[in-house]
Formats: C-alpha cells, sequence, structure tokens
C-alpha cells in the first residue's frame, strides 16, 4: 500500500467508528466546506484543506509525499527525535522500516489537536447533556488547552524525520474512535451490574490484562468495587479531558460509571462530588487497544504489514 491509501484508509475507518455516528461527522465536513467557501482569497490560501476530508486534525502525514510504499512500520504510542533516530539505526542494521507512525500527535497535528475536541459536545448530547450546555462548558476547557499548546517546539519530531528521509505520521483521534466505539458496545451488551463487574470486563481484554503486570491495569479511582454501575459511559476519545463540569451532567443525565483512559485530580474531586464512579482503564493499553482494532482492518484491507512495535505499543491482533 502508498503511505497516502494507508493514510486515507485510517481517516475513513476513524469516521467509521466515530461514536457521534457518521451522518453527524458528514455534517461537519459540509459546515467546514461552507466555511471555507466563505472566506476571501488571501483567507483560502492560509486554509487547511485537509479538513474539508478529515475532520481530525491531529492525524497528519507529517513527512512523505504519499507516494511511498509501505510494507513495514516502526510504531510507538509517542514517536519524538529518538525514536525517528532509532528508526534510522534501524535501518542500517538491515531492518525495513518504510514509516514512522506515533499515536500521539506531532507537529501541526499536535499544535492542533484541540480542535478535534469539539466532538465531545456532541457525544455528551448522546448521553442526555443539553448540547447548549455541552458546547458552553467546552468552549473554555478548549481555550485552556489551545494556550498549553502553544509555546511547544512542534516541528522537532518531524524536522528530524525530514532531515533523515524518513516518512511519519501520526493517528490519534482515528485509533481513539476505535477503543471509544468497541469499549462502549462491550459495556452496552455485558451490562456490568457492579463496578467491579467494570474492571472485570475490561480484564477479558488483552491490552488490559497485559498491562495488570507490564505496567499499569484497570483502576476504580472514584467509588468502590459493591457500588452499582449503572449508565456507563466511555469517554475514551476527543483529544483530551473535557471540562470539568461534564461530571456533574452526567451525573445528572443519568450516567452512574465513567470509564476512561485517565483522569486529573480536579476531574477526580468532581467526580466525587457528583456521585459518579470512575474506573481508570490505563491509557497507554487503551491507546495500544485502539491502535491494534485499527491495524486489525490494515491487514484486512491490505494484507499483511510488519508492524514493529516501541515507545509502549504492543501488537495484539483481535480478528483471528
Amino acid at each position: 500500500m502508498k503511505l497516502k491509501e494507508f493514510y486515507n484508509f485510517v481517516v475513513e475507518e476513524g469516521i467509521l467508528s466515530d461514536p457521534r455516528g457518521v451522518e453527524q461527522v458528514k455534517k461537519g465536513l459540509s459546515v467546514s466546506k461552507q466555511k471555507y467557501d466563505k472566506l476571501d482569497n488571501e483567507k483560502k490560501s492560509e486554509f487547511d484543506m485537509e479538513i474539508l476530508k478529515n475532520p481530525y486534525t491531529d492525524t497528519r502525514i507529517l513527512n512523505g509525499s504519499g507516494e511511498e510504499e509501505i510494507k513495514s512500520m516502526l510504531v510507538g504510542i509517542d514517536i519524538d527525535t529518538a525514536e525517528i533516530v532509532l528508526a534510522e539505526y534501524l535501518k542500517k542494521s538491515g531492518k525495513r522500516i518504510d514509516l514512522a507512525l506515533s499515536h500521539h500527535p506531532s507537529g501541526y497535528a499536535y499544535a492542533n489537536f484541540y480542535e478535534v475536541m469539539g466532538m465531545q459536545s456532541e457525544i455528551l448530547e448522546k448521553f442526555g447533556v443539553s448540547i447548549n450546555v455541552a458546547e458552553g462548558l467546552l468552549s473554555k476547557r478548549i481555550k485552556e488547552v489551545a494556550h498549553r499548546v502553544m509555546p511547544v517546539n512542534h516541528t522537532k519530531s518531524g524536522d528530524a524525520a525530514k532531515l533523515l528521509g524518513i516518512p511519519f505520521m501520526c493517528a490519534h483521534t482515528v485509533a481513539d474512535n476505535h477503543v471509544a466505539k468497541y469499549l462502549q458496545e462491550k459495556f452496552d451488551s455485558v451490562k456490568p451490574y457492579f463496578v467491579s463487574d467494570v474492571v472485570k470486563t475490561l480484564k477479558t481484554i488483552p491490552e488490559y490484562k497485559n498491562a495488570v503486570t507490564e505496567t499499569v491495569g484497570p483502576k476504580i479511582l472514584v467509588g468502590n468495587e459493591e457500588n452499582r454501575a449503572g449508565k456507563v459511559f466511555v469517554d475514551m476519545t476527543g483529544g483530551t479531558e473535557g471540562a470539568v463540569e461534564f461530571l456533574e451532567k452526567l451525573s445528572i443525565a443519568g450516567v452512574g460509571t465513567i470509564v476512561a483512559m485517565h483522569m486529573s485530580e480536579k476531574h477526580i474531586k468532581k467526580a466525587e462530588k457528583s456521585n459518579i464512579n470512575i474506573v481508570v482503564a490505563g491509557h497507554i493499553s487503551s491507546d495500544n487497544l485502539g491502535l491494534n482494532l485499527l491495524f486489525d482492518k490494515v491487514e484486512n484491507r491490505f494484507g499483511s504489514v510488519d508492524f514493529i512495535p516501541c515507545s509502549g505499543f504492543r501488537r495484539i491482533k483481535h480478528n483471528q
């Protein structure tokens, strides 16, 4: 497969797995097109044309023409300059590496990743939070995240990839959508009664089972094992953590337990006040699950790919 074929495919699959639903994503793409059409020529020249077909600003080709043939790739949860140099070292040692693929965004994709956070309001609406309330609370959080990433040296890793001639891309929300959809469907099907049942369900999944002994497995951060789980909301996509006020709104809307990748201290304290259970599945293990589900589809479509794991990634096939 060519790099552009791989890139287009993961974007398409990200849309198909988007918790908002395909129609809502298409509506968003249509709105982007309308905004573009209204711009003057100067602003059109600065416009990111990619968002007219790819709604996820945190998924981008960071180095490469798109014509490169991809049969093997170095995959990491984070790919920084060190991993780019590692790719070059492995190549010189005789290992074929056609692409360095990072899950977490880098370069332009990191500088603008906060733009995907807008999808959170539409996900919350599906769980009973009024869209106007969700958008109002989220706007403040988006500004906070945008200000946080502004001073970062965004092009550092991409520059290393260009100097060494290594194709480089990142696939963030397209993978996170897969883990969110997979887990939400699993919990909707299993209908765990106690919070302990939520944890047990997670531990039946290889990525989380491995994390118990290798890193950090699923943990209950708020609530206890004997608490009733109630309605389970899987919060695994949308760039990063949403507004802390979302927790109270979700509790009012009837959500009993949130399953998340990670959660800050201020979010934990708000969850305690809102009497909502919090189960942290694990950040890196969740990222692994999303990537593995996506890679299963890639191999079903294009055939076998040599995935070379590094930086926290472990390849586990789910379609066998």
